[in-house]
């Protein structure tokens, strides 16, 4: 029988990637997002499934409408992909951040413990639980959020955790680092960084502005770390597991890299700006996917050097397109 995946956040870089992964495999792929007549669905466009999968509308506070799509679709595996997604931006809107990252998991869990269903249930967890970390963060390393965002994903793990343990459920929370691809907004600095070093490079900007470059962060590539969730719903029992590459780099390395690319010295071209600095932010990120791999079997091949290379030709397609039309 055709397996039906439902997934919450559908439209972003992670939800668009898993979307072309499952239909891939013959899955029959449902989907929502806020409102799917205003939705522009690009990142479905862009990895060619807008059209074979098939769309709701839900909030994920609305337990309402989580109820609804769910009780619609009846799906074999959930994905949670939903919620306020920037670090930075949780700042500044720390109530919906911690709304949608809190009660969004709440809300398909309880649904799925009061249909008694037997699926599925993959949430997206994150690094910025961790904060910072002396040595590579592994899945019973403390937690430590310094972000609304990564105390909102902190309370979602511990949810879900608690609905496995208590319920029976097939639950599991991918507490992943750093993942990007040409599928990220802008304003995530991985790709301001590579916009701004080809902006200099084809003379249309002088310089780029960035925050503080000291930091250190795990740099993976998206598609990699999205084959992981599929796995962990594949495995025999369900689980929490760290997916990361097991690599930690300065982001003032991430930007010499992306610079060097495009023939560009990024000292003579990167300014810092105080206001693009966090009240506060986690100093280094490490983390261990030695589980992943022993019970997975999953393995990053991507690196920051290899993110830093597709991110730059992929701007590089994007622009050489533009000109071509």
């Amino acid at each position: 029988m055709t397996k039906r995946a439902l997934i919450f956040g559908i439209s972003g870089q992670d939800g668009a990637l898993l979307a072309r992964q499952l239909v891939d495999r013959g899955y029959d792929v449902h989907g929502t997002s806020r409102d799917k007549e205003v939705s522009a669905f690009g990142n479905l466009v862009a990895v060619g499934v807008h059209d074979r999968v098939k769309l709701y509308s839900a909030s994920l506070t609305d337990f309402r409408s989580i109820f609804q799509v769910i009780s619609d679709s009846m799906p074999d595996e959930i994905y949670n992909l939903a919620g306020q997604s920037s670090v930075g931006l949780s700042f500044g809107q720390p109530v919906e951040t911690l709304d949608s990252t809190i009660f969004g998991p709440l809300n398909i869990l309880e649904t799925m413990r009061l249909l008694k269903l037997k699926t599925r249930l993959y949430n997206a967890c994150s690094s910025e639980c961790f904060g910072n970390t002396e040595g590579a963060a592994a899945e019973t390393t403390p937690f430590n959020p310094r972000s609304p965002y990564g105390v909102g994903k902190a309370a979602a793990f511990w949810t879900v955790a608690n609905y496995r343990e208590a319920y029976g459920l097939f639950a599991c929370s991918g507490i992943l680092f750093n993942h990007d691809s040409e599928l990220r907004p802008r304003r995530f600095v991985t790709r301001k960084i590579v916009t701004g070093a080809a902006d200099i490079a084809e003379k249309k900007a002088d310089s780029v502005q960035l925050g503080n470059l000291k930091i250190a962060r795990d740099f993976g590539w998206a598609s990699e770390h999205v084959d992981a969730m599929t796995r962990m719903l594949a495995a025999p029992s369900p689980d929490d597991y760290v997916i990361a590459t097991g690599e930690t780099n300065t982001l003032e390395s991430f930007v010499q890299q992306a610079f060097a690319y495009f023939g560009l010295d990024w000292r003579r071209h990167v300014e810092i700006s105080e206001d693009l600095l966090r009240p506060t932010d986690i100093m280094h990120s490490a983390g261990d996917p030695g589980k992943a791999r022993r019970v997975l079997g999953w393995q990053a091949e991507i690196r920051m050097k290899g993110v830093v290379q597709r991110l730059a030709e992929s701007e590089l397609r994007e622009r050489h397109a533009m000109r071509s039309q």
